[in-house]
């Protein structure tokens, strides 16, 4: 193996280069993508879409932090490069269950491609995620964090992120699962800055004509299967085209409703996810790394 693809081998192994700058590096000196891939494989064994972090990853800083709403505290996880640099921020939104484990995996994820992840947990009004499902208590997640409130907290996870001195303050994105992807969906319509939206099985704004105020690119991941979200594509489709929205999406057959879920459950469905899972980095790659 030439020296110089040692070096930077232990470089990112040590945290001081991103993912995305790591692949960059590694395609001039192997001259193929295909290669540079392998190499990042090597390092870190892929699961059946994308890498699990190690939530102690040396490559990464991330904490449990708070920052200030419009009712009071919020709570999230914020993982981001350790490297020098600026980088595009991104909220990520969770599903019915609260910020969990599975959510937390996907912010580093995002951090690991060279972005600054933010999971929100928009349960917190009442206490957070943990104190709601303590004692084995169900959530509520309709009831107690209606969209608006969801806006109002990532508005406000926004400007927190912005004040950081290593994010982008121009590049912001959002990207939700389930019930989250129908919040990102809703968020969108609401706040304002936004460059790249990404929604994983949710449900459209209700009514439609509020996609009217999408500032950003929309991509959207379905469920071949998914009887609850589907019947809304075609309105859907017609109301962005309508609103001159750029509204891209895909759906994967033969996957059920949260086939991304990589924590069990009849949904997960690991085709779906490794092929969606490229096409969101692609599309967060095109809209917020530039």
């Amino acid at each position: 193996m030439p020296e110089e693809v040692k070096k930077l081998i232990q470089e990112y192994q040590e945290g001081k280069i991103t993912r995305r700058e790591f692949m960059q590096r590694a395609v001039v000196f192997t001259g193929s993508l295909a290669v540079a891939a392998s190499l990042i494989d090597a390092i870190v064994p892929s699961g059946s879409h994308a890498a699990m972090v190690d939530p102690n990853d040396p490559a990464l800083a991330s904490d449990e932090i708070q920052y200030t709403g419009n009712a009071g505290t919020v709570f999230g996880y914020l993982t981001r490069p350790k490297a020098s640099g600026k980088y595009p921020a991104i909220i990520v939104i969770h599903g019915g269950s609260g910020l969990d484990d599975h959510i937390r995996d996907v912010a580093r994820r995002l951090a690991k491609e060279g972005y600054a992840a933010l999971a929100v947990d928009f349960l917190s009004r009442h206490g957070g995620t943990q104190k709601v499902t303590s004692g084995g208590k169900r959530i509520y997640i309709r009831e107690m964090a209606p969209w608006q409130v969801v806006a109002e907290d990532s508005d406000r996870g926004f400007a927190y992120l912005r004040e950081l001195p290593d994010v982008r303050a121009d590049r912001l994105g959002i990207i939700g699962f389930c019930w989250g992807g129908e919040m990102t969906f809703a968020v969108a319509t609401q706040v304002r800055g936004l460059k790249a939206v990404v929604v994983y099985y949710g449900r459209s704004p209700n009514p439609l004509d509020r996609v009217k105020n999408i500032e950003a690119p929309v991509l959207a991941h379905y469920g071949g299967e998914d009887k609850g979200v589907n019947p809304g594509i075609p309105a859907t489709e017609e109301a962005m085209k309508r609103y001159d929205k750029s509204y891209t999406y895909k759906i994967y057959p033969g996957a059920q409703h949260g086939f991304n879920s990589d924590i069990g459950g009849s949904g997960q469905n690991a085709a779906a996810a490794k092929e969606a899972w490229p096409r969101t980095l692609e599309f967060f790659n095109k809209h917020l790394q530039g």
